[in-house]
């Protein structure tokens, strides 16, 4: 019960990996917030935690719009009381597709830029002064290997995670005398709804990038939850400023 009576808000945590984060936060004690902008995904998830005798509520966010930001923060201190814990896992993915670096538009570009990043900062912006007043928090960001690699025919997509290392490592330090941790995982190519969907998936990829990894097989959005619970318990208390890529061994080199 690394997380036990700990508070949560998990975004993107409707479906796919998000989901993962909030069943595994919730089986180490935690009471989660399921910020997604499907409400009706958010609320199945939600839905689901209780069932199984878990704290949790589904709030519909858009995390690019200011307001909703303000508006999911307040609803996890009006139902909890506090937030420990602020995953920023929502990000425009789903869809996407392989395509040439010259085809995006700049609507594609700043639409991904308004959601993979800058949806991140509003996020903390909301909810860091909760934290402050508590002279204690954990904000974990996910990024992706795909920046480690310098993944082809993502452009706009990867830069947008490029940028979310560099949020971290800037906000951890001024975060620091607050006893905020900020860090980065950075997950491999894994078999969410999304990337198994993705338009343009070149045939035996999934099977490429198995064998470049140590581990032979697909990643699993289970392998990713272990290290957020990691970073989002106390155990990580004097861990600040980090990337952790979690890929099987893919990024070694």
């Amino acid at each position: 019960m690394l997380l036990n009576n700990k508070v949560a808000i998990i975004t993107g945590a409707g479906q796919g990996i998000g989901r993962s984060y909030a069943l595994g936060f919730i089986g180490e004690g935690a009471k989660v917030v399921i910020a997604d902008i499907n409400e009706e995904k958010g609320r199945n998830v939600a839905d689901e935690i209780i069932a199984g005798g878990g704290e949790a509520i589904a709030v519909r966010t858009d995390i690019s719009d200011e307001k909703d930001t303000i508006d999911l923060a307040q609803k996890a201190i009006d139902n909890f009381g506090k937030i420990d814990i602020l995953l920023n896992n929502a990000a425009i993915y789903a869809g996407i597709g392989f395509r040439p670096w010259n085809s995006w538009t700049a609507e594609e570009w700043s639409r991904m830029f308004d959601v993979n990043i800058k949806g991140m900062w509003l996020c903390c912006k909301a909810v860091v002064p909760h934290m402050i007043s508590r002279d204690k928090g954990k904000i974990i960001n996910v990024a992706s290997g795909t920046v480690l690699m310098g993944t082809p025919f993502v452009l706009p997509y990867v830069a947008s995670k490029g940028a979310v290392m560099a949020f971290t490592r800037s906000l951890a330090s001024e975060l620091g005398d607050n006893n905020i941790c900020v860090n980065t995982i950075a997950p491999g190519f894994t078999m969410s709804e999304a990337s198994i969907e993705m338009p343009g998936l070149p045939d035996g990829f999934t099977e490429m990038i198995a064998g470049l990894q140590c581990f032979k097989r697909a990643q699993q959005p289970e392998d990713l939850v272990g290290t957020a619970v990691y970073l989002a318990s106390d155990l990580s208390d004097f861990v600040t400023g980090q990337l952790i890529a979690v890929d099987g061994g893919l990024t070694r080199h």
